[in-house]
């Protein structure tokens, strides 16, 4: 059988898993589903069948992966190793600068689809907590009060909510330039030069 006559190779799970996500993100969850997703990819709605049982299947699939990849991320960043609490937050900031670690526009399409959804609704609520969590033990780690702690927590989180949900854009290089200036702020302590420099490196800056 030659080129033009072999079958198209088959879509693989992620490829229909990836495109429900940017799908999702586009147009909200009432979009995704198995027929625009099939002529998206350019195939036909049998081989969706091959991968996921039905749609439902495959939205729990997406909410997984939002889960691991946001909140699993998160949490890893804010246990990384880290010598001052201005280290641990650069390494928390790293969230905000590679995609491949949070996916911002996933996130905020997750809470939209959570106002209609409670059952989705309470698994945001538990990722928030988790977060929170999270992040109020990177402060206690270096000996902050838990009221204190507690406080600083939700500055950075609703912060960030806060920014994803009004799709503020801004220079890359001017927004980097500002994180040790935020650093500070939540801290209350002053990087060093070395810490500045190392989380602009490692962020292509």
């Amino acid at each position: 059988m030659n080129e033009m006559t072999s079958p198209r190779p088959r879509a693989s799970e992620q490829m229909w898993l990836d495109e429900a996500m940017a799908l999702l993100i586009e147009a909200g969850v009432d979009a995704v589903k198995v027929m625009p997703l099939a002529k998206r990819l350019g195939l036909t709605r049998t081989g969706f069948y091959h991968h996921f049982r039905d749609r439902d299947a495959l939205l729990s699939a997406m909410i997984a992966r939002w889960e691991d990849k946001n909140t699993g991320n998160l949490v890893a960043r804010c246990e990384a190793y880290a010598e001052t609490i201005c280290e641990a937050m650069f390494n928390l900031q790293d969230c905000w600068f590679n995609p491949s670690l949070f996916d911002a526009p996933l996130d905020n399409a997750i809470r939209h689809w959570a106002r209609q959804d409670p059952a989705l609704k309470q698994r945001l609520d538990d990722a928030d907590a988790r977060r929170k969590q999270a992040v109020s033990d990177m402060f206690r780690r270096f000996d902050y009060a838990e009221d204190d702690a507690e406080v600083r927590t939700m500055a950075i989180l609703y912060t960030q909510v806060g920014y994803i949900s009004m799709k503020i854009e801004e220079d890359p290089v001017a927004r980097i330039e500002r994180v040790p200036a935020y650093v500070a702020l939540f801290t209350g302590q002053t990087p060093t030069a070395a810490e500045i420099e190392r989380f602009r490196a490692r962020n292509g800056y």
